[in-house]
């Protein structure tokens, strides 16, 4: 590991330190994916219960908002934009004097190069097998039908896409895996305790996509997990994660736009 990456510094806490720690995270979590994680829980409960094949049932992740296309662009767009207050919380809390919270977890701009390569190799190494694992899982029956966006095709609907993908990247890698490693790392866990503890909260605020989604993402998490540990920086993972949601999200509303006979 080299001796440069921000994960060394991290070292475990006095014990009476840790309870309020413990509060923090909680806190968070609560305000954050967290309170996510407990929807969805709930939410695939819900649909397992209902006397309907999971394959039979239908979620959308980018749906309208409003019939009225000047509301349904400011709700996307204020959707997009709030969930990034958690953000910078959990930014602001790792914030230490002479330390500063976006170098402590590798969010700032001094490795452009190296980011974007290390992005595109998880891009390769989780993007194309996440493709083939969803679509396996929806033939076992276990993945609800997932509609990446129900938007109609306006001038603003990639960019406000786009807004989401950055928004989902920066929320996921930042508050799970910058921020949560962190913390766990500073509560006395080990590395491999916290990559797993982190993929499974990744995977379950994904279980209302049903229970391939969250083998996925938890294998995503693991790996992404691994990574940060190895070079110290979010960056990568937010930049790949961005890359894996847009080719997901735009993908849709473009392929309706070429081919609407297709999914008339």
């Amino acid at each position: 590991m080299s001796s440069t990456t921000t994960w060394v510094a991290e070292t475990p806490v006095a014990p009476d330190r840790r309870a309020r720690l413990w509060w923090e995270v909680a806190i968070v979590l609560g305000l954050s994916l967290g309170r996510s994680a407990v929807y969805s829980i709930v939410e695939i409960i819900d649909d397992s219960t209902k006397g309907t094949a999971l394959a039979d049932q239908t979620t959308s992740i980018n749906p309208a908002q409003s019939d009225r296309e000047v509301f349904d662009f400011l709700y996307q767009v204020l959707g997009a934009l709030f969930p990034l207050f958690a953000v910078a919380l959990v930014v602001y809390l790792l914030w230490e004097p002479g330390r500063s919270g976006f170098r402590r977890i590798g969010l700032e701009f001094r490795q452009p190069g190296r980011d974007v390569l290390r992005a595109l190799l998880l891009v390769a190494v989780i993007g194309v097998p996440g493709i083939l694992f969803f679509a396996a899982t929806r033939l076992l029956g276990i993945t609800v039908t997932v509609q990446a966006s129900t938007l109609d095709t306006h001038w603003w609907t990639v960019p406000v896409l786009v807004l989401v993908a950055l928004r989902a990247g920066l929320q996921e890698e930042v508050i799970v895996v910058g921020y949560l490693f962190t913390r766990l790392r500073q509560l006395g866990w080990g590395t491999w305790p916290i990559i797993l503890g982190a993929a499974v909260l990744r995977g379950s605020y994904h279980l209302y996509q049903g229970f391939g989604p969250f083998i996925g993402n938890a294998v995503m998490g693991v790996v992404f997990g691994w990574c940060y540990t190895r070079w110290g920086r979010v960056m990568p993972l937010v930049v790949a994660h961005v890359i894996i949601d847009v080719i997901s999200f735009v993908g849709y509303p473009l392929a309706v736009a070429l081919w609407p006979h297709i999914f008339a």
